[in-house]
């Protein structure tokens, strides 16, 4: 059985299977890898950093992948859109903020535009900015994120915004939650941490075995590595991660870190330049029970299409009378 949906047809991939663009995370290695196994790979450029970005487009060599950043950080940057731009990405993903003042020039320099939202408000918003593709992400989903989960988001941003092409994200980390995403309408699943527990991803070694021996029951939406790091993230955003010492000593007294962050900015800084997961954010979403092992990131396609493909052929099967 092929998964063939609109997302396949858009990029012209043969898996409905996304990369996320995780900052400082997913590098062009990464997003070739996973281009090159038949989805979508979108390098992070996170806060914006065109020397990163440059280096990260230069390693995907020639496979065809996108790249994807943080709206509101665009803001007062036009060189780093610029940048991409000049590299033929086949898509731009935009994450938190209105896409509006990008979308002219993303589509006039030939690439798909992506919008991922939390809210059906949003998918609207994007659908009138020109998004080819929407992408509804839940609140398992690890990293920034809002408050709505995935299930019931998904179906409600598929109906609100047809014909245009939906992937779900937030909590799909094996098969069974890409079959479960293309049962709920969505066109394919854009997928984190799931890659993130992969050979090409730049995270440091002691952060990938963090995520791979935890479970969900160990992640928190907190907003203090963000107060740690000094981004001023809006409302209503937080980020999931694994909780550590850091979250248990400030989640909760967050207005008493931010009257000390200059001093434990410098000490978060120190940690996470030693690779101190005890101190340092392990961005991670619910699905990390289901992960159980580094990879390939190949080896993560192949899987994820194999086990998808098996679960809805079992419920062609269930249904056959």
């Amino acid at each position: 059985m092929a998964l063939r949906t609109k997302l396949t047809e858009l990029f012209g991939i043969a898996h409905p299977v996304v990369l996320a663009p995780m900052g400082a995370a997913t590098g062009g290695k990464l997003a070739a890898a996973v281009a090159r196994a038949g989805g979508l790979g979108l390098i992070g450029a996170g806060y914006g950093d065109a020397d990163w970005l440059a280096r990260e487009f230069d390693l995907a060599g020639d496979a065809r992948v996108g790249v994807g950043f943080i709206t509101w950080s665009l803001a007062g940057k036009p060189r780093l859109l610029d940048l991409a731009l000049a590299r033929s990405p086949v898509a731009v993903m935009l994450s938190f903020g209105d896409p509006t003042p990008f979308a002219a020039a993303i589509k006039g320099a030939g690439a798909k535009l992506i919008c991922q939202v939390q809210s059906v408000a949003q998918a609207r918003e994007a659908a009138q900015a020109g998004a080819d593709l929407i992408v509804a992400q839940g609140s398992e989903a690890g990293g920034h994120g809002a408050s709505r989960g995935t299930l019931a988001l998904v179906p409600a941003v598929v109906d609100a915004v047809a014909p245009i092409p939906v992937a779900a994200a937030g909590g799909i980390a094996d098969g069974r939650g890409l079959a479960a995403a293309l049962m709920l309408g969505a066109a394919g699943a854009l997928m984190g941490t799931l890659f993130y527990a992969t050979e090409e991803c730049l995270a440091s070694p002691a952060a990938k075995r963090r995520l791979v021996h935890a479970g969900g029951d160990d992640t928190l939406r907190t907003t203090v590595f963000d107060i740690a790091r000094g981004y001023d993230w809006p409302a209503p955003y937080t980020g999931r991660a694994i909780g550590n010492d850091f979250t248990r000593r400030w989640h909760g007294r967050e207005g008493e870190l931010a009257r000390v962050a200059s001093a434990e900015r410098e000490r978060y800084a120190k940690a996470a330049a030693a690779g101190d997961v005890e101190t340092a954010v392990v961005f991670a979403g619910e699905g990390i029970d289901l992960i159980h092992e580094i990879v390939p990131a190949e080896q993560v396609v192949t899987r994820l299409v194999a086990e998808a493909e098996a679960c809805l052929a079992g419920v062609a099967a269930v249904r056959a009378p």
